[in-house]
């Protein structure tokens, strides 16, 4: 099926971390099988990384939609290349 993805805009500071939840992206292809959807991080953010909460400190470029759900990932602004605003794919 169509794969859809719902994103909200999240405001960081210089040293906050959000743990990304199905508030902020979530996806569906019409299969019931969330397991298999992956996102892939193409471009990071300028102003941190995307980060399991696991491992801390180490950038990820890939989690899974169930990630998401047991709000196992997010996103640090460690604000290290100037303020603005940013977004990533």
């Amino acid at each position: 099926g169509d794969i859809v993805l719902l994103t909200k805009p999240v405001t960081l500071t210089e040293g906050d971390r959000v743990t990304l939840t199905t508030d902020v992206p979530v996806a569906t292809d019409g299969t019931s099988k969330p397991e298999k959807l992956l996102y892939a991080v193409s471009l990071p953010p300028v102003h941190g990384q995307i980060e399991h909460i696991n491992y801390p400190g180490v950038p990820i470029s890939s989690y899974s939609q169930l990630d998401v759900v047991a709000q196992k990932v997010s996103n640090v602004c460690d604000n290290s290349h100037g303020a603005g605003k940013e977004s990533l794919r």
